[in-house]
């Protein structure tokens, strides 16, 4: 691998950014696929919509030609805000399939290794412990407290950052009152109505471990679907 390509694939790994590297097993020719960039006029769009989505490698055949996609997608996160029942049966859940646990809350009394062993665990305020996180696009945030004063910081970061998933603990008349204090903090409608809440698959889901299965199945939906509506938007 050249050295430049190899320099800009090791800052987009620093930068938690998915790339695909693009090689001709043939001639050894490589490029660097950098997603945060954009790829529309890329011949390979759809397929690298697709990988970036699926994060599998493989060979693609295009114009006669053989190509092998290098796929590398950062780790995904889930970030609960909450140290309540529900996280104590998703985090571990949230673990075996793949994701790096975090969960904020202040709340001392709930925030215990006890209660959560071998997760990541910030007994802080969020507009305290996200800036040692740093949310970005493989982020996903769960808001679990019913707690505005905890909830609401946490959900305009994810915003601002352009999280892959943003759920909301809640009934509809919650989240409405949620929604007009977040705009009044500042976010768009727009964005507003990414956020998933009620959270959760329409499962019937009634106590926290059921909950807790009905986020997971949403959030890993969201992180196989990234982009699917912004590519069909463009087609």
């Amino acid at each position: 691998m050249k050295l430049d390509l190899l320099r800009r694939l090791n800052a987009a790994r620093d930068q938690r950014l998915a790339t695909i590297l693009v090689t001709d097993p043939a001639t050894g020719e490589a490029r660097l696929v950098v997603e945060a960039e954009g790829y529309a006029d890329d011949p390979l769009r759809d397929e690298l919509a697709a990988r970036f989505r699926s994060g599998s490698s493989g060979m693609v055949e295009v114009d006669g030609r053989s190509l092998f996609l290098t796929v590398e997608l950062p780790p995904p996160r889930l970030v609960l805000i909450g140290a309540v029942h529900i996280s104590q049966a998703l985090a571990p859940m949230a673990r075996i399939a793949g994701f790096d646990v975090t969960i904020i809350d202040p709340r001392t009394a709930f925030a215990t290794p006890e209660r959560f062993p071998d997760v990541r665990l910030l007994a802080e305020w969020p507009a305290d412990a996200i800036p040692k996180i740093g949310f970005d696009a493989f982020t996903a945030v769960a808001a679990l407290t019913h707690d505005p004063k905890i909830d609401d910081t946490a959900l305009l970061a994810a915003l601002q950052a352009g999280c892959f998933y943003i759920g909301a603990l809640g009934s509809r008349k919650t989240h409405a009152r949620r929604v007009e204090r977040l705009m009044a903090a500042g976010a768009s409608e727009a964005s507003l109505a990414t956020i998933h809440a009620p959270i959760g698959v329409r499962i019937g889901a009634q106590s926290p471990a059921e909950i807790a299965v009905a986020i997971l199945a949403e959030v890993i939906a969201a992180l196989r679907s990234r982009g699917a509506k912004a590519q069909e938007a463009a087609a």
